[in-house]
């Protein structure tokens, strides 16, 4: 190739008939999904600095996705000590869930909820994960796989812990910060104090439920990731809604949040990791690889600042 011809400019069309990007080497990839290639956008576009290139998204067709932001994970009365999920959540709150309500963009709470019927044919490897309980030896199992009166909680970590006594299981009472005490309710199940959302980010949603125009949805999960499977929920509304650009938020970014990025990735959503708006309780080195892998393989990988300051520049 010549060295005039390699110094030009080019563009580039990525992907099919039914979902493609489009790529120019001068203002990176167009990710607004028109009709077709030729098509111009009419509605407002967002244009982000990622750290591998610009990206240029639609707000109507993207929704900031935030995942697990839950008392189980975070709360301080359930014994989580201030980290990397608490840091995540304060640039939620300045930068990322302002931008996408300036937007317009939906925001989808995409939380652990468990029925009756999801315990009971939940598979070992995702029990295992959250505790199970264990009983001595000599005695037979229950034919309903129920722990006997005998039985002990094993935590994830091989302990005899309270905090990981397994999925459905009663988590007890806690103190909350005020010295009131509140029943935990059983693990993960919907409804329960455990698995509502974490305080500095409970009266945000409920703010956003109200909202005229797109308002914010909670979504329940039952794996790690909320997109496993040939469907879930959350992929059903994504598809009524239109929605074809994910912002990924939330704990653990290397588990739940990785989880649910890849299947998105595979099943064909343009997926973006804002790194500073998630975290994990892994070594660093795992939300090192994760991020490296959003930017280099699935997709992209920015910041919630570098959203915000996209949104605040958005081309109307």
């Amino acid at each position: 190739m010549s060295s005039t011809l390699a110094s030009q400019h080019r563009k580039a069309l990525i992907g099919s008939p039914s979902n493609f990007w489009l790529h120019h080497t001068s203002h990176g990839f167009d990710l607004t999904h028109p009709s077709s290639p030729t098509a111009s956008t009419l509605e407002p576009k967002v244009t982000i600095q990622t750290t591998t290139s610009p990206i240029t998204i639609s707000p109507s067709k993207s929704a900031l996705v935030i995942i697990d932001m839950q008392n189980f994970f975070l709360s301080e009365s359930f014994g989580r000590n201030r980290g990397p999920g608490h840091a995540a959540c304060e640039q939620l709150i300045k930068h990322a869930i302002p931008a996408a309500r300036k937007a317009g963009m939906r925001t989808i709470w995409l939380n652990w909820g468990l029925t009756e019927k999801d315990v009971k044919e939940m598979p070992p490897a995702v029990k295992r994960a959250f505790g199970f309980f264990s009983i001595p030896a000599e005695e037979e199992f229950a034919e309903d796989f129920s722990a006997g009166e005998n039985s002990v909680s094993v935590d994830k970590f091989g302990d005899n812990g309270a905090m990981y006594r397994g999925l459905g299981a009663e988590c007890g009472t806690v103190e909350l910060d005020d010295g009131k005490k509140v029943d935990a309710g059983r693990l993960l199940m919907r409804d329960t104090w455990n698995a509502a959302l974490y305080p500095p980010l409970a009266s945000i949603y409920e703010e956003g439920t109200k909202l005229p125009h797109n308002p914010d949805v909670w979504i329940h999960k039952n794996r790690m990731s909320g997109m496993w499977g040939s469907k879930t929920d959350c992929e059903e509304f994504l598809e009524k809604e239109g929605i074809k650009t994910l912002f990924f938020t939330g704990v653990n970014t290397d588990q739940c949040v990785g989880g649910s990025f890849t299947d998105s990735f595979s099943k064909g959503y343009d997926c973006i990791l804002l790194s500073d708006g998630c975290g994990t309780t892994s070594p660093e080195f795992a939300q090192q690889c994760f991020e490296f892998n959003a930017a280099k393989t699935f997709g992209f990988c920015t910041t919630c600042g570098e959203f915000a300051k996209g949104v605040e520049s958005m081309k109307k």
